[in-house]
């Protein structure tokens, strides 16, 4: 191979690699833009309108939290989980039936859930999570190095 066509192998997988990052973009511009946009509406506005001051003042993975998470587990959660697919409960198979874009906006979502408790604390999440969905010790890495980088450009 020439080196002019080596340049030209290269910039065919830089554009490649370009198109592919775009494509995560755009799906993630538009996972921002819809979050839990079944939030507003029913049956979820009334159960969330219900429990969220609730669970605000409780620390997440208690035993009271869970509590009122099984209170909220009738139709309005169910519901909820079935159009949000950024939540393992969507899955048969959990984390596991997820894609790349399901886990950035789960993990976002774990982030800014984080912030709406006083005691939030996203490496405490991390555990709590751990254990309730089977998380691999590898993606528990990488999620702790997330949380890292996060706080690191952030600051």
């Amino acid at each position: 191979m020439t080196p002019d066509e080596a340049r030209r192998a290269t910039a065919d997988h830089i554009s490649r690699v370009e198109y592919f990052l775009s494509l995560f973009a755009l799906e993630l511009g538009e996972r921002a833009k819809e979050h839990d946009a079944s939030k507003l509406e029913s049956p979820e506005v009334e159960m969330f309108s219900r429990v969220t001051e609730k669970l605000q003042g409780l620390t997440y993975g208690s035993s009271e939290y869970e509590a009122q998470r099984k209170e909220m587990l009738g139709m309005a959660l169910h519901h909820h989980y079935e159009h949000n697919r950024h939540h393992p409960e969507h899955f048969d198979n959990g984390v596991s039936g997820m894609s790349l874009i399901d886990l950035v906006e789960m993990f976002c979502d774990h982030l800014a859930a984080c912030e709406r408790h006083k005691d939030g604390d996203p490496y405490k999440s991390l555990e709590i999570n751990t254990e309730r969905f089977g998380y691999s010790p590898q993606l528990v890495s990488i999620f702790r190095n997330t949380i890292d980088f996060l706080r690191e450009v952030g600051d």
